[in-house]
């Protein structure tokens, strides 16, 4: 079997140099035959190089060759056929499996050297033929010359391990010149390279060698300085041993952080870096352990056979130290960014190094990155799908903290912008944020479970799994299609969860007909029942009593026919109140909003609702007012016929007052009507409409409060009662107060018409009542005393009255509400300040 792979391979090589002759043939030479004299010259000369253990001094590298090769086309203007080589060599190249070239970098290394030497083979050859003995063998004899050629060895004169020293120095000159140049080497160095080397090796696993040593004044490994080397070989030596340094300081802090855990500054984060750390630090152990083994093989000479290849010399240790180095760099320049850093901070100092044009330290970052991000992504999936964080080190950007049921959703958790990674967009936060705060209001506010299936599913449309592990760095697109598709099933749950099973929308309406004043035939009853008990010192009332009254107002109007969840909310509440306030000072009405209503109707929102109640309230109670004024005025043409009977002063005074009442009524009838009407339709109604469109399109629970936050302010600046309102404001009060003040005086002044009616009435005989009368006795009859004290006590009351037309409202007036009014937009709602008019 050998016989005949030796025959086959003497065949290759007669058909090679064949075809290599006939595409250069040799001007005036014969035909080539194989048995031309010219033929075995040169398959001869091809035995001995393919026999020979040549080995070329480049490293097998096929890019760089196949790189050469087409630089030197385009250096000598063949441009076409370099691309042509290009397609060529890529083909070749992704030429894999079964059939294909191993060695692909030997076969284009043979080729350029053939191209290289075609102009010269002649000469070489001819040159040659002096060298070489013109031998003649056949056929049968080249594959015995192959067989005989790989045993002799160096026993052969002239052949030294296959190889055929031609040489024209017969005395050797050369090896004893590298023998003295050895000799030489010695004497200069007082330890050899092969020391050296080994202690570099050392000192890169941190141990102090023979002669290289850790000198603390210059933080760093040296030779000592009683060794005598080359200055060249003491650089190098410090070059080679700033990989030891970068490795003590790697293996410090890793050793430090290890030791602290489970300390809070280092965190799960922390210890993921380190264990990645110590990953690269376990593929540095196997180099050094490779290079140690190479490191005993003796460094030969020059002149030494190249067989001796694996030997390890101080600039063959900086070309392996050389990938290494810059990892060792790297982590170590991540080292001393991280010592003050913890979790998603650290993962964000450690993604800024990545960003780096050299695809080696890209891809070492990115091997680092993921194993750093695992936990950080880890929280990121258990905070969307699980509503869960587990971060007890503090080191996600999602922050927790204890707080009420009805505080959840506002202050329970919120975003840490130090620990927010780099790679995690702030919009992107907000909705991680917003997702799991969503699961946690469900289950806590909501008792809720069934945002588990929602979770699901959003894991399954986002093509991740529920497991740990499911997502990485650099995975982005996949976490925020994850995040998106969380957020928008959460979020569309928890709004069905308010609006369906808590009736959110009902409890805003009940609020508006309620507090607002919208229920009309409610507030009227109301106001009716419950005013002679306002009327009195306020604590003189009892709110037990208030409450039943509430609930006969309830019961006489079509409020009775609402839900009772939402009637059993509304109650009555007394505010403080001190010396000297009545009822109607203190009297108001609240909706007691539980959880998780109280997520939207907080404490705040309802001192609002407060505070537009007690506006409407008084607003209301001015109508009412004049409306009882307007009964107790409306029997005024009965009246005025007594007033026929009295002193033609006083009636003209009466009825002057009388008439300048009625007006006055009426004007602040047309105020409060208007402004009563631009309250309810121009500022409620129009208000809820855009809550209930705003609600329709409202996609998670923060649109819902940013809603209705905008509707209740809206209600708030709109009703005067803002900031900017604040005059206007006070001066609206006093005008309620001047049409109270004025209900009271025109009840006292037609009180005392009627009973100064019902004297002279009961001044008559009630026998002549129905009878005809004599002039005389008419003329001779006087009224009592205790008439003339009526008609004294009713003039008395009329002037005051028009005291207090003249003067009070005048003495109130302030003109300018009426710049306010304008300013506000007021006065195209047709909205006359009455008491402008004096």
């Amino acid at each position: 079997m050998e016989e005949e792979d030796q025959q086959k391979v003497a065949d290759l090589i007669k058909e090679l140099v064949l075809r290599l002759l006939s595409r250069n043939p040799i001007s005036g030479s014969q035909q080539l035959t194989s048995s031309s004299p010219t033929f075995q010259k040169y398959l001869r000369y091809a035995v001995r190089i393919l026999s020979a253990r040549l080995r070329p001094s480049i490293a097998p590298d096929s890019a760089a060759i196949a790189e050469s090769i087409k630089r030197r086309f385009a250096n000598q203007g063949k441009s076409s056929q370099a691309l042509t080589f290009s397609e060529l060599y890529i083909k070749f190249e992704s030429k894999t499996g079964p059939g294909s070239v191993n060695n692909k970098w030997a076969v284009l290394h043979l080729l350029d050297i053939i191209s290289k030497d075609r102009k010269n083979t002649t000469t070489q050859l001819d040159s040659s033929s002096v060298l070489l003995p013109n031998l003649a063998f056949n056929d049968t004899e080249l594959g015995n010359d192959l067989r005989v050629s790989r045993r002799r060895g160096s026993k052969e004169k002239g052949w030294n391990n296959g190889v055929l020293l031609v040489s024209k120095d017969p005395e050797n000159l050369r090896e004893i010149a590298f023998r003295e140049f050895a000799n030489l080497l010695k004497e200069e160095n007082e330890i050899s390279e092969e020391v050296l080397v080994r202690d570099v090796l050392y000192a890169c696993q941190g141990i102090d060698g023979s002669y290289v040593k850790l000198d603390t004044n210059s933080d760093g490994y040296v030779l000592l300085d009683s060794i005598k080397v080359p200055r060249a070989s003491r650089i190098m030596v410090r070059k080679l041993c700033e990989l030891g340094w970068l490795f003590r300081k790697v293996k410090g802090y890793i050793q430090e952080s290890m030791d602290r855990f489970p300390a809070e500054d280092v965190g799960t984060v922390g210890q993921a870096f380190c264990a990645a750390l110590q990953d690269q630090l376990s593929d540095y152990y196997k180099l050094l352990a490779v290079l140690e083994s190479q490191s005993m093989n003796p460094i030969p000479l020059v002149s030494d056979s190249a067989a001796s290849g694996n030997y390890l010399s101080l600039r063959r240790l900086s070309v392996w130290f050389a990938e290494p180095m810059v990892k060792m760099r790297l982590m170590a320049v991540l080292v001393d960014k991280c010592k003050v850093l913890k979790g998603g901070a650290m993962a964000g100092a450690i993604h800024l190094h990545a960003q780096h044009g050299d695809p080696m330290v890209q891809e070492f970052m990115r091997r680092l990155l993921r194993r750093v991000c695992s936990p950080l992504f880890e929280m990121v999936r258990s905070w969307v799908l699980e509503g869960e964080l587990e971060d007890i080190f503090a080191e996600f950007f999602v922050v927790g903290q204890p707080v009420k049921a009805e505080s959840l959703w506002r202050e329970g958790y919120m975003l840490h912008a130090g620990m927010l990674p780099s790679f995690i967009p702030q919009s992107l936060a907000q909705r991680i944020l917003r997702t799991g705060k969503s699961i946690n209001f469900l289950r806590v506010c909501c008792d809720d479970r069934f945002w588990a299936e929602a979770a699901t599913e959003a894991a399954a449309a986002a093509g991740t799994s529920t497991r740990r592990g499911g997502l990485g760095y650099g995975e982005t697109d996949a976490l925020e299609s994850l995040v998106d598709e969380a957020a928008k099933r959460i979020d569309k749950h928890l709004l069905d969860v308010m609006y369906n099973r808590y009736k959110f929308k009902e409890h805003c309406l009940a609020i508006k007909r309620y507090l607002l004043l919208g229920q009309g035939d409610f507030v009227q009853y109301l106001m009716d029942i419950v005013g002679p008990e306002l009327s009195e010192p306020a604590n003189t009332i009892s709110s037990f009593q208030l409450a039943g009254l509430l609930e006969t107002a309830i019961r006489a109007s079509n409020a009775q026919y609402d839900d009772p969840d939402i009637l059993d909310r509304l109650r009555v509440k007394m505010m403080p109140h001190g010396m000297g306030d009545r009822g109607w000072d203190v009297f108001s009405l609240e909706y007691d909003a539980r959880v998780p209503l109280d997520t939207i109707f907080t404490e705040s929102v309802m001192a609002k609702y407060l505070r537009i109640f007690n506006f409407l309230w008084k607003l209301r109670r001015v109508e009412h007012a004049l409306i009882g004024t307007w009964k107790t005025m409306k029997p005024n043409c009965i009246t005025s016929n007594s007033f026929n009977k009295l002193q033609h002063t006083v009636n003209m005074q009466l009825l002057s007052t009388l008439r300048r009442c009625q007006v006055l009524w009426d004007e602040m009838n047309h105020f409060v009507t208007n402004l009563q009407y631009y309250i309810m339709f121009e500022v409620l109604e129009v208000s809820w409409s855009t809550l209930s469109n705003e609600m329709e399109v409202a996609k998670d629970l923060d649109d819902l409060l940013a809603a209705h936050e905008k509707y209740l302010n809206s209600i708030v600046e709109k009703s005067l009662l803002g900031e900017r309102s604040q005059t206007l404001y006070k001066s609206l009060f006093v005008l309620f107060d001047l049409i109270l003040r004025f209900r009271s005086h025109a009840d006292r002044l037609y009180e005392g018409i009627h009973e100064l009616q019902a004297r002279v009435e009961s001044s008559l005989p009630s026998q002549d009542k129905n009878r005809s009368r004599k002039k005389t006795s008419d003329k001779s009859s006087e009224p009592g005393s205790w008439i003339t004290d009526g008609r004294k006590a009713l003039t008395q009351r009329a002037s005051s009255v028009c005291f207090f037309l003249m003067f009070k409202c005048e003495s109130s007036v302030d003109t300018k509400v009426h710049f306010y009014l304008l300013d506000l937009g007021l006065k195209g709602h047709s909205i006359h300040v009455w008491y402008l008019m004096f």
